[in-house]
């Protein structure tokens, strides 16, 4: 029997390390034979692709093949990716791009007609029709958070970072391996604004992603001296936390934001999440600071746009106070 590879099926298979794959073949040589079966569907491997490599160079090596039934490629998809992560040795990216993918494959699948979607340049499935009706049940995201132990506003988010890998592989191959692998520590966010750029931009924003991510959080060089005109500087003086309460409109756009997630208190919400939050929206503002000085440099260096701009410092500072010393119960 003549198997054939896919490479979207292969591409979802966290490749093995080189000491991983010369044991696994050290197995199989030992044992004379490929002990668990190879998995393929229409002759497709889609599980055993490690082994079959390895049969190619020894093609004296006895195997089975066991044939699995799916509906479509995107059943098939979701079934590797689902696979997979009942591995153990995954890197925190692997698993989160995994999921991602899972969770492209399925929507696809369950949520739409397949002769509706298209599939982009970069192999992003993309709907150009209306929604099939949903079936009754739970979500998508929330079963697949529920078999990984995470929620469903991480499954989503994974659907992202995944597009931004693939995105990012196009044009520069291998980076998507170099972070897989754990080799480099892009932030989530990072990754996933590949995808969402216009293609001119995604190279630059691709090779951003090699930059470690200490150095882009490195205090920016001032703009200004907030002293230069003559006032005593008040920075050494740890300021009083206060309660800090944003203008009504920025907290109707962060609220709609928001709400994209479903998760709520009560409902497992873990660690990975909190610090995820936290993190895009430290990022997002050190973002928003940053674009706006650049494109207004010459307005924020008048006077007194520099004293009112060293009032929201402060302001900024007198709130983060709160949390200085860690979340406290308010019970106490």
């Amino acid at each position: 029997m003549e198997l054939k590879i896919d490479q979207e099926f292969a591409e979802k298979i966290p490749p093995l390390t080189k000491e991983e794959f010369e044991q696994l073949e050290a197995n199989i040589l030992a044992d004379g034979v490929i002990i668990n079966p190879l998995i393929v569907w229409n002759d497709v491997i889609v599980d055993g692709h490690n082994r079959y490599r390895i049969l190619q160079e020894h093609p004296e090596i006895p195997f089975q093949v066991h044939q699995k039934e799916f509906a479509d490629r995107y059943e098939a998809i979701a079934w590797i990716c689902k696979n997979q992560l009942g591995r153990r040795n995954l890197t925190p990216a692997q698993r989160k791009y995994l999921i991602g993918k899972q969770y492209e494959a399925e929507k696809v699948r369950l949520g739409f007609n397949e002769e509706l979607q298209v599939r982009d340049e970069f192999g992003q499935f993309h709907r150009v029709g209306q929604n099939v009706p949903p079936g009754e049940g739970e979500r998508t995201s929330e079963r697949i958070a529920k078999e990984n132990g995470t929620n469903e506003r991480f499954v989503r988010r994974a659907e992202e970072y995944a597009k931004g890998l693939d995105a990012a592989e196009e044009v520069i191959p291998g980076i998507k391996q170099m972070i897989l692998s754990g080799d480099i520590h892009p932030s989530d966010k990072d990754v996933a604004a590949v995808a969402r750029a216009p293609s001119e931009e995604r190279k630059e924003l691709t090779e951003q992603l090699k930059v470690p991510r200490s150095s882009k959080r490195a205090s920016p060089k001032p703009l200004w001296n907030f002293d230069q005109d003559g006032e005593d500087s008040d920075d050494d003086d740890e300021p009083e936390a206060v309660e800090f309460k944003p203008s009504t409109a920025s907290i109707l756009a962060i609220s709609e934001e928001m709400d994209s997630s479903t998760v709520r208190e009560g409902s497992g919400i873990d660690t990975e999440f909190i610090i995820l939050e936290l993190e895009n929206a430290l990022e997002s503002m050190v973002f928003r600071w940053e674009t706006c000085i650049r494109d207004y440099r010459k307005e924020a260096m008048a006077k007194d746009c520099q004293k009112k701009i060293k009032g929201l410092v402060q302001e900024g500072i007198r709130y983060l106070q709160k949390y200085k010393g860690g979340v406290r119960d308010e019970s106490d």
